[in-house]
């Protein structure tokens, strides 16, 4: 019994401690049942901070640009004609060197080719005496046959009157013949004459000819680009003594893609002329405005150009064709220590404007995101709408179909974007006008077409 006590007693123990802990448990509850709930925050919508612009209907002047390096327009090479010593050069017959037209560049000796005019000179001289000589022989011996046939008609008639042989007859019918011949003679060396003249006259011409090459002259304004001559040295004939650039013109042949081209060029329904006269219609039925630029550091020097012809081919790797464009007197608007000449060598950038294309839908080239473009509507939500681009031009993009003008476009870097989030749009009036000077054909620094960041976000 005493064992079974035990064991009672130490179970009833145990039991002690659940009314406290019930207890415990009851006013716990008690208190949170009491208290208030905490207040919930409802979470908001996010709205994007972006910058816009108003989609304008512009005036766009397609432009093209292409590099190349100028060279003169035409270029003299001084070859000797005919062969001789030199004799004299120019004092400024240097590489660099700038001389009028009707410069005497180089003289050789002329003795040889002086004596060769004069030999021809002499001859022609004693030409002319002989056919003085030969007119006079000539009235002699027509004098002559008319008194030999005189003389053979009288003996005829003696001989029919019985007072003349006919020996002496025939010996007159001989000189008669004699004379005739002689005059016959006489003529046709006169008829030789004119061409033996014009013979002696063209080799005289040729010889005075030759004379005249042994002095060379400068055919037109040139600067020296090439010497190769001395005094005293002996020229052979067809060496090249010195090469010399026109300055009237200068020409750049700048390469252009020909996608640009293309779009530079606006439709033109007109026939074409014939193709003797294509050439000189090529500016006008083309359209091109070119103008070239040299860049030297902070400075851009430009100059009035033309169209003067297109390359013949199409280089086949860069899909490029070359555009030769003019600019005329090169030197005349050089400002020493201001503004260089246009001169041979100059690695330049052509700029090609091409007809004006009024009422054109026109958008920063930033913000075309594979063929769509981010408005905000009239929600102030992002909407994406496929557009479709005429063409493109530096930081600038011409639309056909899309837009109509007025839209609110987005022109920040939208990351994410998706359609329908709620956005909250700043006008870029420097985007706009970086857009209008691109539209006018005015350089634009690539920096105004860099695209802003998402902004901030609000709730």
């Amino acid at each position: 019994m005493s064992a079974v006590g035990s064991l009672w007693r130490a179970h009833w123990k145990k039991l002690l401690i659940l009314p406290p802990l019930l207890g415990a448990v009851a006013l716990l509850a008690l208190l949170i049942q009491g208290r208030e709930p905490p207040q919930r925050n409802e979470l908001g919508e996010e709205a994007r901070h972006v910058r816009t612009i108003e989609v304008p209907r512009l005036t766009v002047i397609p432009r093209a640009v292409g590099f190349g390096p100028v060279k003169p327009g035409r270029a003299w090479d001084a070859v000797a004609e005919v062969s001789g010593r030199v004799v004299e050069v120019h004092p400024d017959l240097k590489r660099g060197a700038i001389l009028p037209a009707g410069a005497e560049l180089v003289r050789l000796d002329a003795t040889e080719y002086e004596l060769a005019v004069s030999q021809f000179d002499a001859q022609l001289a004693e030409l002319a005496d002989r056919e003085s000589n030969t007119r006079a022989s000539l009235a002699i011996e027509r004098r002559n046959a008319e008194l030999a046939a005189a003389d053979l008609q009288r003996k005829k008639e003696l001989l029919s009157r019985g007072s003349a042989s006919r020996q002496s007859v025939d010996a007159a019918e001989q000189a008669q013949l004699a004379s005739q011949q002689a005059v016959q003679s006489l003529k046709n060396e006169l008829t030789l004459i004119p061409a033996q003249r014009r013979l002696l006259q063209a080799q005289r011409d040729n010889a005075a000819l030759d004379l005249a090459r042994t002095t060379i002259r400068a055919p037109f304004d040139i600067r020296l680009a090439e010497v190769n001559v001395e005094t005293s040295q002996y020229a052979q004939k067809g060496e090249l003594l010195a090469i010399g650039d026109g300055l009237e013109v200068a020409e750049v042949e700048a390469q252009v893609p020909l996608d640009r081209m293309f779009t530079l060029i606006a439709p033109d329904r007109r026939p074409l002329p014939e193709v003797g006269q294509l050439g000189a219609a090529l500016p006008e039925l083309l359209g091109v405005s070119p103008t070239v630029h040299l860049r030297l550091g902070q400075h851009d020097l430009a100059w009035r150009a033309r169209l003067a012809r297109i390359a013949d081919t199409v280089d086949p790797q860069t899909r490029t064709i070359g555009v030769i464009v003019a600019v005329d007197d090169p030197y005349r608007s050089a400002i020493p220590g201001v503004r260089p000449p246009l001169t041979k060598g100059m690695f330049v950038e052509v700029e090609l404007a091409g007809r004006p294309r009024p009422d054109r839908v026109a958008v920063p080239r930033a913000a075309l995101h594979e063929g769509h473009v981010y408005l905000i509507d009239r929600d102030d939500r992002l909407e994406k709408r496929p557009v479709s681009v005429a063409f493109q031009q530096g930081g600038l993009a011409v639309l056909d179909e899309g837009l109509e003008g007025g839209e609110t476009l987005i022109v920040t870097d939208l990351v994410p974007a998706v359609a329908g989030m709620l956005l909250i749009g700043e006008a870029d009036p420097e985007a706009l006008a970086a857009l209008k000077a691109e539209a006018g054909g005015k350089a634009v620094d690539p920096k105004a077409w860099a695209p802003a960041a998402g902004g901030t976000t609000s709730r």
